[in-house]
């Protein structure tokens, strides 16, 4: 135990100090997502903590739907299981903040039958520097940093939050997104500024964004090369009776588009500012309720006012607002973007990365 570590609240299991044993006891347990664990042994959470190691009581908050009350150990020790190096804690921490906050609601949208996955996107010189990856391949495997962090999260909504799969997690089909998805902005492919400097914070921070998502829809435009041309694929890719976000805008429901970043300069080229982009998808990305109405998620269709549902020639915007769309850029070589479809029932949220001295 370090100098400055107190003593860990959690109690202390006694296992066989066999690999299988130490696997066979976790999963026995529910404790995991169904990949095999590190184990999470005192030593272990204490390098985990680090400078948190001071007061491992430490309250982030409370977590529904189990009310269980969330201290740093808890976070340390999933942190752990998910293979984190202690280095990562920062930006797992900073992911549980976020999933914490009400406007995310982390239990509507972990339990329902929508399947939604929590994807984290990273900010800021701290991707760089635990080389957490946005460039080829950034959605994919490879990264240790972007499988475990986000691993990490998933793991503390099963174990903290108490979201079991048949329990309190309803999910029908759930998606490959649930073991875990995180990546960073491309921040040095993008003609524009990363998002952590577009929402006030400066260069040298760092930041996440949570978004939970349904599902992530690929776009390939490999023939126009004007800006606004490729702007309208994007846009006609989204025009599908199965997107949920047009029946959902009256609870908020968000989309965020991650541009490659050859769309991302083929579009800023052509005068485009991120600000530009979000208006023109929230002016061209509509449905008509003739095309809308009596199917896919019609029968939960949430609307505001002004959204006459009854005219079959209303068109129904994919967002409440403009704001509403997120765009980063991320990925590598290639024309491939992609549409990540937002729950209905939670908001992107940010936070942060706070690393303590």
């Amino acid at each position: 135990m370090t100098s400055n570590s107190r003593a860990l609240n959690s109690r202390r299991i006694t296992v066989p100090d066999t690999y299988d044993a130490i696997q066979d006891y976790y999963e026995e347990q529910g404790w995991t997502d169904g990949m095999p664990v590190v184990p999470a042994t005192e030593d272990a959470v204490q390098r985990m903590l680090g400078p948190w190691g001071e007061d491992p009581s430490l309250s982030l908050g409370v977590a529904q739907p189990s009310n269980s009350e969330v201290n740093i150990e808890k976070v340390a020790i999933n942190a752990v299981m998910a293979g984190c190096r202690p280095e990562y804690f920062p930006v797992v921490v900073a992911c549980v903040k976020a999933a914490l906050q009400t406007p995310f609601n982390l239990a509507g949208c972990q339990a329902t039958t929508g399947g939604a996955a929590p994807v984290v996107i990273v900010n800021g010189p701290i991707a760089e520097r635990l080389g957490i990856n946005g460039d080829s391949g950034a959605f994919g495997p490879g990264y240790r940093a972007n499988a475990t962090i986000g691993r990490a999260l998933r793991l503390f909504v099963r174990n903290v939050a108490g979201l079991i799969i048949g329990d309190m997690d309803k999910a029908t089909l759930a998606m490959p997104g649930r073991y875990s998805f995180c990546f960073a902005e491309n921040e040095s492919r993008s003609p524009w500024e990363p998002r952590h400097v577009e929402l006030g914070l400066n260069p040298e921070d760092s930041m996440v964004t949570i978004h939970a998502i349904r599902a992530f829809y690929p776009v390939m435009e490999t023939t126009v090369s004007q800006g606004a041309d490729v702007l309208n694929t994007l846009v006609q890719a989204t025009r599908a009776t199965g997107f949920s976000n047009f029946y959902q805008i009256g609870t908020g429901a968000q989309v965020t588009l991650v541009l490659s970043p050859e769309h991302a300069a083929e579009i800023a080229a052509d005068g485009f500012t991120k600000q530009d982009v979000r208006e023109y998808v929230f002016e061209h990305a509509r449905m008509s309720i003739a095309d809308l109405s009596g199917l896919g998620h019609w029968g939960n269709r949430n609307y505001p006012d002004w959204v006459d549902d009854e005219d079959p020639d209303t068109m129904v915007p994919i967002a409440l607002q403009a704001d509403d769309i997120v765009v980063v850029v991320a990925g590598g070589d290639g024309r491939h973007s992609a549409w990540l479809a937002g729950w209905g029932v939670t908001r992107v949220v940010t936070e942060k990365i706070e690393v303590p001295g």
